[in-house]
């Protein structure tokens, strides 16, 4: 059911969704938490699908905030709100009403939300694209307990990652975080396996894919081993390889679905790690609303550390190389010593 409202407020737009509960026949509020989506009328379509289907796992009232561009200056010194409010089959297991916002309440977009919050519910803020630097001190970010952001979408996404551990407040995550999650999952348990000692890691991926990062400095922070990050063709995560004291550990995926495990003195496995579709991804983001201290301590490694600290890192492999082979060559010239004093017997 679907229903209307032009030039409309908060209040009127809470009296449609309980008509609207109430012509589909069911007038209580069975959702769990609020989720606002702020995005523009290009992204608002994919991000809209996205929650609609995690909404069958966390049942939720979802607020898109589209903020309309005002062209003409009578219209940036007009105020107006356009609803759209979505509830049985057309919104999912929950509700949703798409708030459009034009002129000087664009700027003010919270007075709008407020009221419109389930009460005593979590509250959750999605930001698809053109996330702020600082989202727990954006407006709309302020009422969530939760903000999730992208960074991805940025235009410089590696160079994002620095400037959300600059601005990080417990209750930030990033979808790009979200995206390794199976990765890390099956490299601890690859490490779980064996008992060796990590010595460095290399993590390929894609140039501008800012989840190659976040995982390189994962391993980097839990591992305290130097982690060099090289680039490959993608598609996303490649592969990453850790150099162990028992042998090489791989976890190579080269094409975007099937990946392979290569532990040293074990048969190599076959491992599903498809890319996941942003429907999982923010339905896994929903499962937990407490903060994530292991994204925290991630990011906060820093971008720049990851090469560097690995062309530093001396190299102690060539020595123990090496050992054997001096201790070899200088055999022959003691056994050459102790015959010595027998040539000199014969000679006399």
């Amino acid at each position: 059911m679907k229903i209307d409202l032009t030039d409309t407020t908060a209040s009127k737009i809470n009296k449609a969704l309980v008509e609207g509960r109430r012509a589909i026949g069911t007038p209580a509020v069975g959702m769990v938490l609020t989720l606002v989506i702020v995005t523009d009328e290009e992204n608002a379509y994919d991000a809209l699908k996205a929650a609609s289907e995690a909404s069958r796992e966390h049942p939720s009232r979802t607020l898109v905030v589209i903020k309309r561009v005002s062209r003409s200056p009578r219209d940036r010194t007009s105020s107006r709100l356009d609803a759209e409010v979505r509830v049985g089959a057309e919104a999912g297991t929950g509700e949703t009403v798409l708030l459009r916002l034009y002129g000087e309440v664009v700027d003010h977009a919270q007075s709008v939300v407020l009221p419109l919050l389930l009460p005593d519910a979590p509250v959750v803020a999605w930001w698809p694209v053109n996330a702020p630097l600082d989202p727990a001190n954006d407006p709309l970010g302020a009422l969530a307990q939760r903000r999730v952001t992208d960074s991805y979408t940025a235009q410089a996404p590696v160079q994002e990652l620095s400037a959300r551990a600059d601005a990080y407040t417990p209750g930030d995550t990033d979808l790009s975080w979200t995206r390794i999650t199976p990765w890390r999952s099956m490299l601890a348990a690859a490490l779980d396996q064996v008992n060796c000692e990590v010595r460095k890691v290399e993590v390929e991926g894609e140039e501008f894919n800012p989840s190659c990062e976040l995982l390189a400095m994962w391993l980097a922070d839990r591992l305290h081993v130097p982690v060099k990050r090289s680039l490959s063709s993608g598609p996303g995560l490649t592969a990453v390889r850790m150099e162990t004291s028992c042998g090489p550990i791989t976890l190579g995926r080269a094409d975007g679905s099937l990946a392979t495990l290569s532990i040293q003195g074990q048969p190599d496995r076959a491992v599903a790690l498809k890319r996941r579709e942003t429907a999982e991804l923010i339905a896994e983001e929903l499962r937990r609303l407490d903060p994530d201290d292991t994204y925290a301590s991630a990011l906060r490694y820093g971008v720049d550390r990851l090469n560097t600290e690995a062309a530093e890192a001396p190299a102690p492999a060539p020595e123990a190389v090496e050992a054997p082979v001096e201790t070899a060559a200088k055999a022959p010239a003691k056994k050459a010593t102790r015959k010595a004093p027998a040539k000199k017997a014969a000679a006399k």
